[in-house]
């Protein structure tokens, strides 16, 4: 096992920063762009982000603090960002994720002993049995996986651009 909640709240503590840095006064161009139909831009990845501040990683571990596996976490929309067009700017939008997961993390401070509580499980509508450690993983797995999406997307807007460089960027490679 090499779980470690330190080194998860050192990553989970980075996200908004990285983000912060990397996306803040980009223009139109770098924010909107697509990898195709049905797929995210960086704006909407930060919408994304912040739904799941609100609404997945906090509520399903007080789940299994409080229910156990008594009672099955709620769903959690994974697209419910995309039903209201937001017209705040990206600034504002990591704004808000950053000051919600600065929130979150003290809070998940407070509520976790890792000596007592890493291996306590909860009921996932889906996956059935879920350990808190799995829970707090996830978290910071799904982190890196949304930095690498925005990375990729981004990537995508120049691929014709990059001509025969294009077998050497690995950003670049279709599965």
């Amino acid at each position: 096992m090499n779980f470690s909640m330190k080194e998860a709240i050192e990553v989970l503590e980075r996200t908004p920063q990285t983000l912060e840095h990397f996306l803040s006064g980009l223009s139109e161009g770098w924010l909107q762009c697509k990898e195709g139909v049905g797929t995210w831009n960086a704006s909407e990845v930060i919408e994304h982000l912040i739904e799941g501040e609100k609404h997945n990683w906090l509520p399903r571990l007080e789940m299994i603090l409080q229910e156990g596996e008594g009672k099955p976490f709620p769903s959690f929309d994974r697209f419910s960002h995309l039903q209201e067009t937001s017209e705040r700017s990206i600034e504002q939008k990591l704004l808000e994720f950053k000051t919600i997961r600065a929130q979150n993390i003290a809070t998940l401070q407070t509520m976790i002993d890792p000596d007592l509580h890493l291996e306590l499980t909860g009921s996932h509508p889906a996956f059935g049995q879920v350990k808190l450690r799995e829970l707090l993983s996830t978290w910071v797995v799904h982190d890196l996986t949304h930095i690498t999406q925005i990375v990729r997307v981004m990537a995508e807007r120049y691929r014709t651009d990059v001509g025969p460089w294009q077998e050497y960027l690995g950003v670049l490679k279709r599965k």
